[in-house]
């Protein structure tokens, strides 16, 4: 399984971003897609994540503001993001996990997020 995302880039503070991640491979049906961040200094956290069955689980920090998404047919997961805030500044993380007897853990390259005061 490969993963591919694209966004991120520099957004004043109370503006708007969005990431996609596309994975590839062989991928069962079901599986839990998500995002991570990890700020410099700090280690890296969950944002928001989303089952195939439309389950989603959010970081406080971003509940209300971030919206998970994802398109089964493409593989394909969506991270919008608004409201944004210098304190969202890190890289962001996809992942892509499932269970077969044992868990499956992939993760994309990290995109930068940069919000600027």
């Amino acid at each position: 399984v490969q993963l591919q995302a694209s966004g991120g880039g520099l957004v004043q503070a109370g503006g708007s971003l969005g990431l996609s991640c596309a994975a590839s491979g062989s991928i069962p049906s079901f599986t839990v897609m998500g995002w991570y961040r990890q700020a410099l200094g700090k280690q890296r956290e969950l944002v928001a994540t989303m089952t195939t069955g439309g389950a989603t689980t959010y970081a406080d920090s971003v509940k209300g503001r971030f919206t998970i998404s994802r398109d089964i047919a493409k593989n394909t997961v969506y991270l919008q993001m608004s409201s944004l805030e210098p304190e969202d500044t890190a890289v962001y993380y996809c992942n892509l996990n499932y269970r077969n007897f044992r868990i499956y853990n992939y993760w994309g390259q990290g995109t930068l997020v940069t919000v600027s005061s």
